[in-house]
Order: C-alpha cells, then structure tokens, then sequence
C-alpha cells in the first residue's frame, strides 16, 4: 500500500471512530436538559361561562454542560386564544412570564437561582381557556361541548439558546388526563389507558407516544352513530341532534356514499385499520381556521363557508346545519384525511395543481351523494371562469389558476382511467409519507403506473393558458356523453 493511501486510510478509521464516540457517548456538547417526565391535565369547567382548565408538570433535568439561568417555551397564542389565570411556578414558586426580546411569540421564564448541571426541577403551567366575548373571534366552545386542536393549545418547551443545545423535547411516554362531566363522550390522541367514573365526572387518562404528534381532545354531550361504510373501517359520528331524527340518518348516509368514494378513488384512508370519528362542531364560531374556502365557488352554484375541517388525524370536526351534501362534500376536510393529513407536512402548503386535490377528492364525495350528473354540472362550472383565448404570455389570474388546476385533476383521471388514478395517488402518498410531496412526485407516481409521458401531459394543461380545446369542447357540447370515456371505469 502507497504511503498516501496508508496514511488516508488511518484518517478514515480516525474519523470514524469519532463520529463513533460523539454519537454514543452522553458527554453533553452545550446547554440543555431534558424532559423525564411530563403530565398534562384537561378539566373541563361547565356553567353559564364555561371554561376548560389546562395543567401541565414537567420533571426536568439539566443535562448541559453549563448552568441554566432562563428557561425558553411557547404558549398558546393571545390571538387564537383567550387565557385567564395563567401561571407558571418553579418547584411550587410562582416565576413571571416576560416575552422573549428576540422571538416575541415565545415565553422566557427567569429562574429564582441559577439551575446547576445534572440538578432535577418540577415546572408546573396552568392555565383557563375561556371564551371570547360577544362580536369577538378565536377559539370558542358551547356549555356542554369542547375540542383542543391538534396544534396550539399545549404549552411546547423550547431548547435552550447557545451552541449544540438541546432541550424541549417531550419523553418518549406520557400522560394526558381529561376530566369532563358525566354524559361527556371522550376521544384523545393516543391509546387510553385508564377511564374512571365518580358521581358527577368521568376521568380519561391516554398515553401519548411520539407517533400520536400534537394532543388533541373532543369530547361533549353527543350522541354516537356508528357508519356501514363497506370497508371494514369503523367511522363514528357524533351529533347533538335528538335521537332518530330523519336529517341524522341522511347525513351519515350521505357520509357513507362518500367515504366509499374516497376508498375507491384514493385506497384505503390508512396501512392499518383505524377508527375515523366525524364530530359536529361545539361552537361553529371558532371551529375552522379558515371561514371561505378558496374552491367553494367550484363545488357548489352556492358558495358556502367552510363546513367541515380536520381536527386531528383521526377526527374530523363538521357543521351539521348544512344538511347532507354541505355536510360530505362542500369543504375538502373530509377528503384531506384520505391525502395525507398528519402524514405529509407539505400538504397545506402544496402549489397547483396539487393545491387542487383536496377540492377535486370533495368533488367525487359530491358525485357519490348527488349522482353522476354532478360531475358534469362541476367541470362545466368551472370551464365558464377561464376565459377562452387568453394571451400566452399573461399571467392567468389566481381563481383562473384554480378553476385550471381543479379540472386538471379530472383530465389526468379520464386520460389514464380511474383504475390508474387511483393507484399513481395512492402509491405518492404511500412513498411520501411523511416527508411531503410535489408535481414532480405526481408525475413520477403516473409515469411509474401508465409507462407513458405523463410529463407532456402535464405541461399541455399546466404550462399553457386556459384549457386544452378538446377538453372544453367535450364538457360545453350539451349533446356529449361523458359516461364514454373510453378509459374510464366506474368504482
């Protein structure tokens, strides 16, 4: 062996063998701690002015290799939020709570005395979420009904401030206790693990693990359906509607038509079977992030509000005022649970076309329930907002870009058949699973499925102004028989 290669070959073992030691060894490489273990408890207040108590221990150590004199976290925001006896203490002292000067949503709480590497420290947080008062906006929940989001609510423990810090991160085990009236239906995140009943309350306690993500809880007076959707996957609705009534029953199923079509379209909503809960919503004034969905005006002659959003992954919160349609299909929450929600942290942040699933995968919810002349109803609505002959080199507008993508959708489903479709989307989502996607994916996904140039395909309708002719001639000619597409299957 050559003197150089010997010697590049020792700096190799060298290295690795650091790299070795530094990834295995506990010495700690800058400022931090760590969580041993940590409680929060959700008690929900009924009453004339309802509240919902939240306390929160945490057991700390200081794991660094230096003092801690400050302690870094984020509280539910003011805005979405309304908070009142909001506290914070160190080992049973009250500390005060002072706004970070460098990033000021975050919290600094400065300690009583300097805490010491390896000592041990119990930080408890409380606080009362109430609701906001008359004409006002944000969380809101009714007298005998609650939810806390799957973001936002908790109090989140930051790193500490310094070089190789670490800190903040939740163990890999702890509880969630919830304590509600007696009647209350429950549903957290995580497995329950205990539930106990007294004379007027009923307690729930659930493990949270890393997988379950955020905490999440609903839970109130409702009344609990179970859905026969088909699929061997067990769909609860919970409503507030007195028993029997005639718009239940053509809710849930309206619900079930379009569960079924999701299931064709997509496959199966998960890998493994899990529960799926549809919960109306406590109060409809702070239910949904958003008040307007931006592709309402596609789905329906009707533009309607946001009617429906996902609460967690596994819950979906939803205005029952609407009736059945409104209910299934005028808002892509319901749809969004089958694209990725909780799996793909891009999904709400997608460009089109891909921004456009959501709305297409509610469009098919709409065609289950309404029958096939939806479809054509729905693409012919959104041909009337693109205008014909626009100029190549314009900028389309941004409801135009919309409209485009939305029916994009539907020309790659009649181009390479649903069969196709539905296995490309199912087989982007399943090999993006939590690390998002783009059009790029989309493509690859297609290509992959058909062995055919779905990239041209893409850049015929992406790339051009307006809609390709033939589409747009096929939907406006009132004589066309949509149902003969030749590649096309029905579910």
């Amino acid at each position: 062996m050559a003197p150089r290669s010997y010697l590049r070959s020792l700096l190799c073992l060298f290295l690795a063998a650091v790299g070795f030691w530094i990834s295995s060894c506990a010495v700690a490489l800058g400022p931090g701690y760590s969580i041993e273990n940590q409680e929060i408890r959700v008690q929900f207040l009924p009453g004339p002015d309802p509240r919902i108590r939240v306390d929160s221990d945490y057991h700390l150590r200081n794991t660094g290799n230096q003092p801690l004199s400050i302690l870094e976290l984020r509280l539910p925001g003011r805005r979405s939020f309304h908070l009142s006896a909001a506290q914070a203490t160190w080992d049973g002292a009250s500390i005060a709570e002072q706004s970070s000067p460098l990033f000021p949503r975050n919290t600094v709480l400065a300690l009583p005395k300097r805490w010491g590497v390896s000592e041990r420290h119990t930080l408890h947080l409380s606080a009362e979420f109430e609701n906001p008062v008359a004409g006002g906006t944000g969380f809101s929940f009714a007298s005998d009904a609650f939810f806390l989001p799957s973001e936002g609510w908790a109090p989140e423990l930051l790193p500490s401030q310094g070089v190789f810090a670490t800190g903040g991160v939740p163990p890999k085990q702890w509880r969630l206790q919830v304590r509600v009236p007696d009647g209350f239906l429950v549903h957290t995140s995580g497995r329950s693990i205990k539930t106990s009943r007294s004379a007027r309350e009923i307690t729930v306690q659930s493990l949270q693990r890393p997988e379950d993500r955020y905490p999440f809880v609903v839970a109130g007076l409702y009344k609990e359906t179970a859905l026969d959707t088909g699929s061997g996957n067990k769909v609860f609705l919970w409503t507030r509607a007195k028993e029997d009534s005639a718009p239940l029953h053509q809710s849930a199923g309206a619900l079930a038509l379009a569960i079924q079509a999701y299931d064709a379209t997509f496959g199966a909503r998960t890998q493994q079977k899990q529960p799926l809960w549809i919960v109306e919503c406590p109060a409809l004034a702070g239910c949904f992030t958003s008040t307007e969905s931006s592709y309402a005006n596609l789905l329906s002659a009707e533009p309607a509000s946001v009617s429906s959003e996902l609460a967690s992954f596994d819950t979906l919160l939803i205005d029952f005022s609407g009736g059945a349609p409104k209910l299934a299909a005028a808002a892509p929450g319901l749809a969004a649970s089958w694209l990725g929600y909780g799996q793909n942290p891009g999904f709400y942040e997608q460009q089109p076309p891909l921004s456009a699933l959501p709305a297409f995968a509610s469009a098919l919810g709409q065609e289950a329930i309404e029958g096939p002349s939806s479809r054509t109803e729905t693409i012919r609505r959104a041909l009337r907002m693109i205008p014909k002959g626009a100029a190549a080199r314009k900028p389309e507008d941004g409801n135009v870009l919309r409209a485009k993508s939305f029916l994009f959708f539907y020309a790659l489903q009649e181009r390479y058949g649903r069969d196709a479709f539905r296995h490309a989307i199912d087989h982007m989502l399943s090999a993006r699973q939590g690390r998002g996607f783009n059009l790029n994916d989309l493509i690859a996904s297609f290509e992959e499925e058909t062995h055919q140039n779905v990239a041209e395909f893409v850049r015929l309708w992406m790339k051009r102004p307006g809609v390709p002719d033939d589409f747009r001639a096929r939907y406006e000619d009132s004589s066309a028989s949509i149902a003969n597409t030749s590649k096309e299957t029905m579910p």
